[in-house]
């Protein structure tokens, strides 16, 4: 039987971090196919084993750093998608990571669900459906309509009065219906910067007090959607 759980090898030199990760990755459904200490022994297994994602700390044990080894990898399997953890967020260290062609770059403590979220959105071209763009009118749960021309919920033929940014809010879950949609994409995409949990989650409740109806799902560790 052939497997879909995505191929995950961690490089970390601290034994509780990797064991953290191995147990909390196995349990939402990932394949930790080796955990490794070192650069030479991360370009190695990278090789052998194929991961799709690494997750992977900056400083490392022996004399290669987690970039320069990134480096390395790529060359060899530029498809591998990297994940760096570090707990530096100096200007210098975000320069090494771009360098190095990093996915994505997560800062120690990180939250569970910052992992899981950055880990479904490195797959969610591949995952998700083709988003309703070219449609002028979108059909959400409760027969809800989202017009993406004039940028207005309606019920039937009648408009629900909703403020810029709860239009925005519906706006981004609509065009992808049924899918997951981060925290931070949202927050983005309604006031150009991520914000903590307790504005979005304001926002929503808001959205959920004027239209009387639960369509925003909220999907734990991932985002909300619209159905």
């Amino acid at each position: 039987m052939i497997s879909n759980r995505k191929k995950v090898l961690i490089i970390e030199d601290e034994l509780i971090s990797c064991e953290y990760l191995k147990e909390f990755l196995t349990y939402h459904g990932y394949d930790i196919v080796d955990i490794v200490d070192n650069g030479i022994e991360a370009i190695k297994q990278s090789k052998t084993l194929k991961p799709e994602i690494i997750l992977m700390d900056i400083m490392l044990k022996g004399h290669m750093s987690g970039c320069e080894a990134a480096v390395q990898i790529h060359q060899n399997n530029n498809n591998i998608k990297i994940i760096f953890l570090t707990a530096y967020a100096e200007q210098e260290m975000i320069d090494y990571a771009v360098d190095a062609h990093a996915s994505a770059y997560l800062v120690k403590p990180y939250r569970e669900n910052e992992i899981l979220a950055t880990l479904r959105l490195l797959f969610a071209d591949k995952e998700k459906i083709k988003p309703n763009i070219n449609k002028e009118k979108i059909e959400l749960k409760d027969g809800y309509i989202f017009n993406t021309k004039l940028h207005r919920l309606f019920k039937g033929d009648k408009e629900i009065e909703l403020s810029k940014k709860m239009i925005k809010l519906i706006e981004i879950l609509a065009l992808n219906k049924n899918i997951s949609v981060s925290n931070a994409q949202i927050c983005t995409f309604i006031w150009g910067e991520n914000k903590n949990d307790k504005t979005l989650r304001s926002l929503i409740h808001r959205i959920r007090s004027t239209i009387n109806q639960d369509i925003i799902q909220n999907i734990n560790g991932l985002g909300y959607k619209i159905a």
